[in-house]
């Protein structure tokens, strides 16, 4: 089953770690006891394909056009589930996009990186959904440039600081591909 092959890929590559005495800083500047590393995650040809896969099967329904989120971490998401769809669905071509986290003084001076047009329907993509800033900013800058985004897929939803009912208060619907139980089950039977 491809949910628990992406929870075991993420103890194999260890991208989820646990502190429970010393916990690690989050971007908010909150302390928490988990630690989930996308980042490496991606860095792994399989651990890459089991979550395209995955998230192929949650979105293949979804009718839009381009898929993309705030850089760094959205690029090879949307990246690999852009070319998974391709491979599974030749005339399912979505482009991909990324948001800059300041507009490019020089050139085009855009904050949306990539090939999309007004009017296209987007989907945001985010490696891990906390408070959920990261998303609410790629979705502002998305609108902005004329994109429609009414859905959000992230990789983990931690389950903390009201993320997902901020993204959702957007009229944005989130999925996720696991929770932070998900990953914390599996570390007892990874053990």
């Amino acid at each position: 089953m491809l949910h628990d092959d992406l929870i075991a890929a993420f103890h194999k590559t260890q991208s989820f770690k646990w502190d429970p005495k010393g916990g690690f800083k989050l971007a908010s500047g909150l302390t928490s006891p988990f630690y989930v590393d996308c980042r490496t995650l991606m860095a792994f040809p399989h651990a890459r394909h089991l979550m395209a896969q995955r998230a192929w099967e949650v979105t293949k329904a979804l009718d839009i056009e381009c898929l993309g989120g705030l850089e760094i971490g959205a690029i090879s998401i949307a990246t690999t589930i852009s070319d998974f769809a391709y491979a599974a669905t030749p005339r399912r071509e979505w482009r991909t996009f990324f948001v800059r986290k300041q507009p490019k003084d020089h050139g085009l001076g855009r904050l949306v990186e990539g090939v999309v047009q007004a009017g296209d329907r987007a989907l945001i993509v985010d490696d891990v959904l906390t408070s959920g800033g990261s998303v609410l900013k790629a979705i502002a800058a998305a609108r902005e440039a004329g994109l429609k985004v009414t859905d959000a897929l992230v990789i983990v939803d931690r389950k903390e600081q009201d993320g997902r009912a901020r993204v959702e208060a957007m009229g944005v619907k989130v999925v996720s591909l696991l929770t932070i139980d998900d990953l914390m089950q599996g570390r007892h039977s990874s053990s």
